[in-house]
């Protein structure tokens, strides 16, 4: 199904700097990797500056900003993986990852604890091991390569130069051969690569032990895993590179230091990189794969069917390609559990769609898709999740999307339930509208877009389709023989609908329909007309 339209084009002149989104996506990885908030943006800035005391030229210095920013963008692509490694949640972050540039027995010591980890009785801790350190072995390194090649194949989307995503073959490298796979070493590893495990390692010293520590701890590692003519000088100047105020957010810092000239996504190039969001946070599970660009196809098509003009078209689908970026924050072992979830696990599952607003938030482009994108478990009835919004308050899009998810979530397989047939799914979708829960006209347009038979929809209060329409357009502001002829009818017939809805509905006034058409979703705006000043009758 296609999810263009000619119409598409003529919005397709807007642009965005990349990397205001890459700066998001940064924010994504932290959730991803259970590393604070930013951590990812003050990497960079420690990246620039370190850059300017090396005194690096321009085009280094841009490729180690980026790169810094998405150190971990391929670790959606093996998480499924260490799940099933590591025994609790983040263990590698919290274990294994402070000592990835130490010596090799600080590495085996920090991936045993991460295996096995502390303050479990001794019998425990040895069958984790005894289970794990074999399983590390043989997985170690199909998941070195796998992050490698899945963010070299993002970061092209994500419309970066060339340059920076080839660096990615090197991130596990280290300056002494040590590292995996290629064991490369010493200045045959780019520089900029070089600048950003400084960087890296740097932030994340800093968070665990303060400046004095991490200028300690990487000095220590200069001629091991570190260049010593770019970890020496960080040592050197560290007061200064970790300079950041802890009040405040790095994110105006990090988006100005961007060394010029700023990169731009424009028109189809957006889409590119929002999608290549949407399948980094789909990789995070196998159950999610092609999830976030196949609801937004539909959705999209949905959003054309009910009226949407080409701009709120492409906001719809381009918030439908992120609307689930929020999963990583979610731990992959939630994602993958067959049995019912525990009431912490369900918390953190509602959590996602919050996750996904805070990540699009930072950013003005992105955060005018959030009222589609993290919107898209919400309900009519204010049941939904995460900020049980109801009707009023639900634009078009939003309604769109939360019916295109729902149905598209589930045709796929899931770890608790086999996938539902999609007549099957078209029931249940009718079923949502009947409770108050789905809107009745972005049901049935999800249900066309997808090729299905579109089940009768019952309105609320047995309110008709053109009663219904009627009543939308009271809510308005319309007056009867407006409303007449906006829907092609004699004033008699309008009066004579309008008379039916008030009495079916328990209302006598204007008001009083325009409350019950927002309570139950029926007030949409953008689809009819609305009276105007000097339209009288």
């Amino acid at each position: 199904m296609s999810d263009r339209s000619p119409q598409d084009e003529s919005v397709r002149d807007d642009e965005v700097r990349t990397a205001e989104v890459v700066a998001a996506l940064s924010l994504a990885t932290d959730l991803g990797t259970g590393v604070p908030l930013e951590h990812g943006l003050h990497s960079a800035l420690i990246a620039t500056r370190l850059g300017d005391i090396l005194g690096v030229d321009r085009g280094t210095q841009a490729q180690a900003y980026y790169t810094s920013l998405l150190f971990y963008v391929g670790c959606t692509a093996s998480a499924k993986t260490a799940s099933e490694v590591f025994a609790v949640d983040n263990a590698l972050t919290k274990y294994g990852v402070p000592f990835r540039f130490g010596s090799p027995a600080q590495m085996m010591a920090g991936m045993s604890r991460a295996v096995a980890p502390p303050g479990q009785p001794l019998m425990v801790r040895a069958l984790q091991l005894a289970r794990g350190m074999p399983a590390l072995a043989r997985e170690f390194g199909d998941i070195v390569v796998t992050d490698c090649d899945v963010a070299q194949m993002l970061t092209v989307r994500l419309g970066l130069p060339s340059a920076v995503s080839a660096l990615f073959a090197h991130a596990s490298d280290r300056w002494d051969g040590r590292g995996w796979p290629a064991h490369t070493k010493g200045e045959a590893i780019p520089l900029p690569m070089r600048i950003a495990h400084v960087a890296r390692d740097a932030a994340f010293q800093r968070m665990l032990g303060g400046d004095e520590f991490a200028a300690r701890v990487v000095h220590g590692r200069a001629g091991g895993a570190f260049d010593p003519d770019v970890a020496e000088p960080f040592a050197e100047h560290a007061a200064e590179i970790l300079a950041f105020d802890p009040r405040d957010s790095a994110w105006p810092e990090t988006l100005a230091a961007e060394p010029p000239p700023n990169l731009m996504l424009k028109g189809e190039a957006i889409d590119q990189a929002l999608g290549a969001i949407g399948d980094f946070a789909d990789l995070v599970s196998p159950y999610f794969v092609g999830h976030s660009a196949d609801v937004a196809g539909l959705a999209a098509d949905a959003g054309r069917r009910c009226g949407l003009d080409a701009a709120q078209t492409l906001d719809l689908r381009r918030g439908a390609l992120v609307h689930d970026v929020g999963r990583v924050a979610v731990p992959v072992r939630i994602w993958q559990d067959r049995g019912p979830l525990s009431p912490d696990d369900w918390e953190r599952v509602r959590l996602h769609a919050y996750y996904t607003e805070r990540v699009l938030s930072r950013s003005p482009f992105l955060a005018a898709l959030a009222p589609i994108a993290a919107f898209h478990h919400e309900r009519l009835d204010g049941s939904g999740y995460h900020r049980g919004t109801k009707a009023a308050a639900l634009a078009t899009p939003a309604r769109v999307l939360a019916a295109a998810d729902a149905y598209h979530t589930m045709t796929e397989p899931r770890p608790h339930r086999d996938t539902l047939s999609p007549a099957r799914a078209a029931g249940k979708l009718g079923e949502e509208v009947r409770a108050g829960r789905l809107d009745a006209d972005a049901v049935v347009a999800v249900l066309a877009a997808a090729g299905q038979r579109v089940p009768r929809v019952r309105r609320p209060a047995g309110l008709t389709d053109r009663e219904s329409e009627v009543v939308v357009l009271l809510a308005r502001g319309l007056q009867t023989k407006q409303v007449a002829r906006a829907l092609g009818i004699s004033a008699k017939t309008a009066d004579s609908h309008i008379q039916n809805a008030y009495r079916k509905m328990g209302v006598s006034t204007r008001a009083g329909a325009a409350l019950f058409a927002m309570q139950h979703g029926l007030a949409v705006w953008g689809e009819l007309p609305i009276e105007r000043a000097g339209d009288r009758s």
